[in-house]
């Protein structure tokens, strides 16, 4: 007995070790659902599942009637007329476009899009394809019948979804960041209008401090679309949360026929944030306009008409509203007299919306269908199933996906980055400033090195390997800053458990391959300024060494600023620049060339005088393909 005894001890930490194994290698299998589209004839529901490389298909009572394996990580899903074919991009990064049988679940043809290929778009007669080509900041245009590309037609920054009106006549682009000095005094993300017949372009400019948009909706007849965002009060110092002066939350109506903004509307309240507003529907009979928040796990619901209408009565003057009789109740109420008033009215949407808190962790996009809503849980690997009608927080059904996933500190570290429930009063998340755990194209005024300096935001890529942290370098590694962010950013206490599995996400992160290489390698152009980098004559390579392209040092460069307190600033790595303008510690300049150029950064270092324009450009081209 003893000795079986003796055995069991030994046996038992082998045990343990395998079912720890075993749990990481279950937890490994994540499906992330990250957006659901119903079929045009209402029978079934597509379920993008971006981990799983794999579309779920689903009836309209939550019951799994499928599964259409994908080759590469699926981005986007739009489904053609009839529902029988679907179009799914997908970016790993260069983009493909798959044409895949939906009753057969099988892929019947494939073309080929750009860099990062998302947010597929059908024009209503099924015959023209749009995709976003999101860092290759384009749209393409495709010819379903002769499946051919047909045009590339110019976006801003990151375009990441298109809608197309009900007569075919516009598309619409939402930008993902705004491309502005970020020292300017309006930064702001806009909205590409395209004529698809000429294929030119307008831009509609959101309020100043948009950013992070992610989908955009059109209502049913046409008249509006509908696009969330974050609302960046990125002018004010961040020395408080309360009220939205750091970030709030929006979502912007435009007026399709006129191309212009109606206004933005707050969809936080008073004293809670709404945190990462991600995806956009609108019912069939357009009396709903719903919104998910990806980092508070609601969903909003909000009586379109009655917004439309209350929008559209808004005064837009002080004299307008005298005339007809409108007044603050006194001259310290919040509440909006205007239509300028708006997007700072935290009251706006009172008797207008209901938040629907969901029962999973990070929604993200959504489909209405019939009187219910279909939303994706990202980290839940499930759907949440929502009635519409009111009060319907008892009827909300859970629809897994799969297995409940175990989570790996990775993932638990991935799913606090995003989550605003660490916040106080829910009115951010890591991932507010730092989507994808990039940028935000913004300057923030930081309370780490004083009052008055603001600085750009940086990208968390890389950031566990290249210390210090901070643009000022003012915190020793980002451990440090992790732990100062959550206490100083978030104003919450959180447990230990929290940072270090946040450290573990933000080590996960890997670099994108650049859309300036030519099939995974260096241009001719790049080549030349390769030698030019490396060279002594210009030096770029003593302070931005492989591999990581930063010495680790700060230096001064003379780039000090207006409200600059300090001269020297923290060598930043090169590897991805191409995705994090704008440039230096102040975002002054939204290329690289014009940093060179106009900023003549690197003087400090070797002699950019002698350089003749190709060289430059030729330096250029080799900087953005690292």
């Amino acid at each position: 007995m003893n000795q079986i005894r003796r055995v069991g001890r030994f046996l038992l930490p082998l045990f343990c070790l395998f079912m720890v194994v075993a749990a990481v290698a279950r937890a490994a299998e994540y499906l992330g659902p990250t957006d659901v589209v119903a079929a045009p004839d209402g029978k079934s529901l597509f379920v993008l599942c971006a981990d799983a490389k794999a579309i779920i298909v689903i009836d309209p009572a939550g019951k799994e009637i499928g599964r259409i394996a994908m080759p590469e990580r699926p981005t986007g899903l739009v489904a053609a007329p009839g529902g029988t074919t679907l179009y799914v991009t997908c970016a790993d990064p260069e983009g493909v476009v798959y044409k895949v049988d939906a009753a057969g679940g099988r892929i019947t043809g494939t073309m080929d899009a750009g860099h990062g290929a998302t947010g597929p778009a059908l024009s209503p007669d099924g015959r023209r394809l749009y995709v976003c080509n999101r860092f290759d900041n384009d749209v393409s245009v495709f010819d379903l019948e002769n499946r051919r590309e047909l045009a590339r037609i110019p976006a801003t920054r990151e375009p990441i979804a298109a809608v197309v009106t009900p007569d075919g006549k516009k598309v619409l682009v939402a930008n993902h960041l705004p491309l502005d000095p970020a020292d300017g005094y309006d930064v702001a993300a806009v909205v590409t209008v395209i004529d698809s017949a000429s294929g030119k372009t307008s831009s509609l400019r959101l309020p100043n401090g948009a950013t992070g948009l992610r989908e955009i909706a059109i209502s049913p007849d046409g008249k509006y679309a509908a696009v969330p965002h974050l609302l960046a009060r990125y002018q004010m110092p961040t020395t408080q949360l309360e009220r939205g002066w750091m970030n709030t939350n929006a979502l912007t109506i435009l007026e399709v026929a006129s191309a212009s903004v109606l206004n933005t509307v707050l969809l936080d309240d008073v004293d809670l944030g709404a945190a990462n507003p991600w995806g956009v529907a609108w019912s069939a009979d357009g009396k709903m306009l719903c919104v998910s928040h990806a980092g508070t796990h609601e969903l909003s619901v909000i009586e379109a008409p009655a917004l439309l209408e209350k929008l559209a009565a808004m005064p837009k003057t002080r004299e307008e509203a005298e005339k007809r009789g409108i007044q603050a109740e006194d001259n310290t109420s919040y509440a909006s007299l205007l239509a300028e008033d708006v997007p700072n009215d935290l009251a706006y949407l009172v008797k207008l919306r209901r938040r629907v808190k969901l029962p999973g962790n990070g929604p993200r996009g959504l489909a209405l269908l019939g009187a219910k809503a279909f939303v994706a849980e990202y980290f839940s690997d499930a759907l949440a199933l929502v009635p519409l009608e009111a009060n319907p927080s008892e009827s909300i059904t859970t629809l897994a996906l799969g297995p409940e996933p175990v989570l790996t500190p990775q993932r638990l570290g991935q799913r606090h980055f995003h989550d605003a429930a660490l916040c106080f009063q829910h009115w951010q998340s890591c991932a507010s400033c730092h989507p994808d755990g990039r940028v935000d194209g913004l300057n923030w005024d930081l309370m780490n090195d004083g009052l008055g300096n603001p600085k750009n935001t940086k990208t968390m890529l890389l950031a566990h390997q290249t210390p210090p942290a901070m643009s000022s370098g003012v915190r020793a590694d980002a451990e440090v800053a992790v732990r100062s962010g959550i206490t100083h950013i978030q104003f919450a206490v959180r447990p230990e458990e929290d940072a270090r599995a946040i450290d573990a996400y933000l080590k996960t992160l890997q670099p994108v391959r650049s859309p300036r290489l030519v099939e995974g390698r260096l241009s001719e152009s790049a080549r030349r300024g390769k030698e030019l980098f490396h060279g002594d004559a210009v030096g770029c390579h003593l302070c931005h060494p492989t591999p990581l392209y930063t010495d680790l040092k700060t230096h001064d460069v003379e780039s000090k600023g207006t409200y600059d307190r300090r001269e020297d600033y923290d060598t930043p790595t090169l590897i991805e620049v191409w995705r994090t303008a704008p440039y230096m510690h102040d975002g002054k300049y939204t290329t690289i060339k014009d940093l060179i150029v106009q900023g003549r950064h690197g003087e400090t270092g070797g002699d950019l005088k002698k350089l003749t324009d190709e060289q430059i450009d030729d330096l250029v081209e080799y900087v953005l393909s690292l």
